[in-house]
């Protein structure tokens, strides 16, 4: 393997391994370095790239990006409640770093915010429904 497609295989490993992590720590943003990942993985290798959008995990988070779909809603509040949850273990946790009090919540706020903001996936299910209600079916 040339040195750059090196570069971005092993780029694109750590990159998917932090984000890997950052679904258990709410403070690593998951979605931009799966994403990141992705980029150097179709600068690396097509298997690698295969593997990636075939993945079980992160296939998923590519594909809505791509397609601009947007999150599934049931994804969204899991999300959310995951999100929250793991702050309050953390705050628990760090209670004796009065700073982190304060940083946890505000991260929490923002990605709350921003998870809310993404564009919303329809169900197959509501499309149906939407469309049995308009006639079109």
């Amino acid at each position: 393997m040339e040195t750059k497609r090196l570069f971005f295989f092993s780029l694109g490993a750590v990159l998917l391994g932090v984000g890997a992590v950052g679904v258990v720590l709410p403070v690593l943003p998951t979605t931009p370095l799966v994403l990141a990942s992705f980029f150097c993985f179709t600068k690396s290798s097509k298997r690698a790239e295969r593997w990636i959008l075939s993945n079980r995990y992160f296939g998923s988070y590519i594909e809505n990006y791509q397609t601009k779909q947007g999150i599934p809603l049931d994804i969204k509040m899991k999300s959310i409640v995951f999100l929250w949850a793991t702050l309050m273990v953390s705050c628990y946790l760090f209670q004796d770093w009065s700073y982190l009090l304060i940083i946890l919540p505000t991260v929490g706020l923002a990605v709350t915010l921003h998870i809310i903001l993404l564009k919303t996936k329809k169900s197959v299910e509501n499309q149906c429904i939407l469309k049995t209600r308009s006639g079109q079916i």
